[in-house]
């Protein structure tokens, strides 16, 4: 706390967060949306050093909304936050091992919709902690630094939970976090009935985690899968600082709009071409110029791989037949020899269609690319390499 306060003192986007707040677990089944993991993230920001007294606690509407006109979700998120168990192990009035559950949001008041004289909403919320998230604030030994910026801009709730148990453990002698799968899908709030293929969680979660972190935060993040014979029974996390030109450039993102972020963690900004210089040089441009000078245009912008096909394009649908024909047919093929481990491609590709069934025809574009992807995965790590 006596960071969070000096930290509070010294201004700008870095707060932190208390270790034993970060480590604690949702009980199983349950978790935090995105919305509401930011919530949260402001109201330990907004408290700084108080936050383990036994007052209450207050922030502006305007604070949480991000450029929402409105503040029908904060509501919502309250609520939510006030739904959710969290859990600890704990001892019994025995002596007996037990597990604790307990709430983090003790009670809390939003005012009534209030517009000021320049027409700007002016509403406040206040709170209080539980006296048992309090507990764990003064008991907290460690701590997270994480800054502002970075936490809003997240997208995935799995990736801004993982962001703090990184920033836990970055100045750690040595910053891992070695972790069951049990273990790992309490601290991250994974529901028990998503991803139970390991393929899918790390295509959904790990891999999503992971480009946002790397793109937003002050560290990188690698992890190591533990197999007991073909299952993934641990997860080894390893987080590292950037250097320092890594760092300017998250800077530098985190001032942005967001607007764009993906793309450019995709590198897939695209150029935009002056159409208007190609133009004749006249009042009364007629259609057929206009015509000419768009298809020079498209012409130009034409590719290698989009004249052969090899583009999102392709995929409208899934290839009916064997995969070693059309243009279709081909960019699947290349992703099955890719990703499926040395099994034959159109044993692969049946077993799609089957899985998939009408849920086929309802993709196309990226979404199938990706689905098709995944399920090469999922079907080497099942059945292992072939003998």
């Amino acid at each position: 706390m006596r960071v969070a306060a000096a930290l509070a003192r010294k201004g700008g986007d870095e707060f932190v967060k208390p270790g034993r707040l970060v480590e604690v677990r949702f009980v199983k089944g349950q978790s935090l949306s995105l919305t509401s993991s930011r919530l949260l993230a402001l109201m330990i920001l907004t408290a700084g050093g108080d936050a383990w007294q036994d007052i209450t606690h207050r922030m502006r509407k305007a604070d949480i909304r991000r450029g929402h006109k409105g503040n029908e979700r904060i509501g919502d998120m309250l609520e939510e936050l006030h739904r959710t168990l969290f859990a600890e192990d704990d001892k019994s009035w025995r002596g007996k091992r037990t597990t604790k559950r307990f709430n983090l949001i003790q009670a809390s008041w939003e005012e009534v919709e209030e517009v000021g004289d320049g027409g700007k909403e002016t509403g406040w919320i206040e709170w209080q902690f539980t006296p048992d998230a309090r507990r764990l604030i003064q008991e907290s030994e460690t701590y997270a630094v994480m800054n502002r910026q970075a936490v809003l801009g997240f997208r995935s709730a799995y990736a801004l939970k993982l962001y703090e148990e990184g920033a836990l453990r970055l100045h750690r002698r040595q910053p891992v976090w070695k972790v069951d799968m049990v273990g790992l899908r309490a601290a991250l709030g994974i529901d028990p009935d998503k991803y139970g293929d390991f393929a899918q969680l790390r295509r959904k979660v790990l891999t999503v985690a992971k480009t946002e972190i790397d793109q937003l935060a002050h560290y990188t993040v690698e992890w190591q899968e533990i197999r007991r014979g073909r299952a993934v029974t641990e997860i080894e996390f390893r987080f590292a600082p950037k250097d320092a030109p890594a760092q300017i450039a998250t800077v530098d993102e985190l001032g942005r709009h967001s607007t764009g972020r993906k793309a450019r963690r995709e590198d897939a900004v695209e150029e935009v071409v002056a159409i208007e210089s190609a133009l004749p040089r006249s009042d009364a441009v007629d259609s057929a110029a206009v015509a000419d000078v768009l298809k020079r245009v498209t012409a130009s912008l034409a590719t290698p791989e989009s004249s052969a096909g090899v583009n999102a394009e392709p995929w409208a649908r899934f290839p009916r037949g064997k995969l070693h024909f059309g243009v279709t047919e081909n960019a699947a093929r290349e992703i099955g020899l890719r990703h499926g481990g040395g099994w034959d491609v159109d044993l692969i590709a049946d077993a799609y269609r089957e899985h998939m069934g009408d849920r086929l025809n309802t993709l196309s574009g990226s979404k199938l690319e990706k689905s098709w992807k995944g399920f090469c995965e999922a079907f080497l790590t099942r059945r292992g390499r072939p003998s």
